[in-house]
């Protein structure tokens, strides 16, 4: 664990969660890390390194700048309020809904999609290979599928 009274340049802490020092930057612009000022340059302390870890936490499972500012606004280090924890806990479990339905949404797409790629190798299975073309593309010198409309070939009975 870090040391309490230790301070990080920007290049340091950057490189310490693989950041770049323009998205520390950002972070400040945004409100989110405030960084004192030694010599002109800015410096971060541990409490700021803290807040970092609580912000790419929260961006890794989704979390919006603007959720975790509002988050961040009611976090008070050493002494949590039962705020906080309310306003963490309904935006965790908003993030968890929304999730949740992304993932019935995909699970139903995948299921689609291994239909459909039943139903194309059935019906490829069905076609007659006398037309130059096989189950792997067509063979370089045999004869070409013969078009039935503009761009569309038919190997086989729909």
């Amino acid at each position: 664990m870090a040391e309490r009274n230790r301070v990080y340049g920007v290049t340091e802490l950057a490189a310490e969660f693989d950041l770049t020092p323009q998205a520390l930057r950002y972070y400040e612009e945004k409100g989110l890390l405030t960084p004192q000022r030694a010599g002109g340059r800015r410096v971060f302390t541990y409490r700021d390194r803290a807040r970092l870890i609580l912000i790419l936490k929260f961006r890794r499972v989704g979390f919006s700048l603007e959720q975790i500012a509002e988050y961040l606004a009611h976090y008070r280090s050493g002494r949590p309020s039962a705020r906080q924890y309310r306003d963490g806990l309904r935006k965790i479990r908003a993030r968890l809904d929304e999730l949740e339905r992304l993932q019935a949404e995909i699970t139903d797409v995948i299921g689609e999609l291994k239909a459909m790629e039943a139903d194309a190798e059935r019906r490829l299975a069905t076609c007659t290979h006398d037309d130059g073309i096989g189950p792997e593309g067509p063979k370089p010198d045999g004869p070409k599928p013969e078009a039935t409309e503009q761009g569309v070939r038919r190997c086989c009975a729909e």
